[in-house]
């Protein structure tokens, strides 16, 4: 089982319990694959780099989680397809 952190970007212009739908889904599809969630960091309403549809800040969520190394293209075929989702990174992080 690898350390990954799935970084996930989510529109300001929903409300908190949509945020949280979303958060939940993404990681359903964690453990749907394979994948045992550690931990959900939430990073906060920031101001992002430029706009992006629009959107001038979002919501950022850290998901912590460990799967087998198929799991993140499919983690990352799925969450790129959701409508609240505005970006997205999946990252495997080093053992230190």
């Amino acid at each position: 089982m690898n350390k990954y952190e799935l970084a996930v970007v989510v529109s300001a212009k929903i409300e908190e319990e949509e945020r949280n739908a979303t958060v939940e889904k993404c990681k359903g599809y964690i453990v749907r694959y394979g994948g045992t969630v550690t931990d959900v960091e939430d990073g906060g309403k920031k101001k992002l780099a430029y706009e992006i549809q629009d959107m001038k800040e979002a919501f950022y969520y850290f998901i912590h989680f460990e799967a087998d190394s198929t799991a993140p293209i499919e983690i990352e075929n799925h969450v790129r397809l959701m409508e609240d989702v505005i970006r997205y990174l999946c990252v495997r992080q080093d053992e230190a």
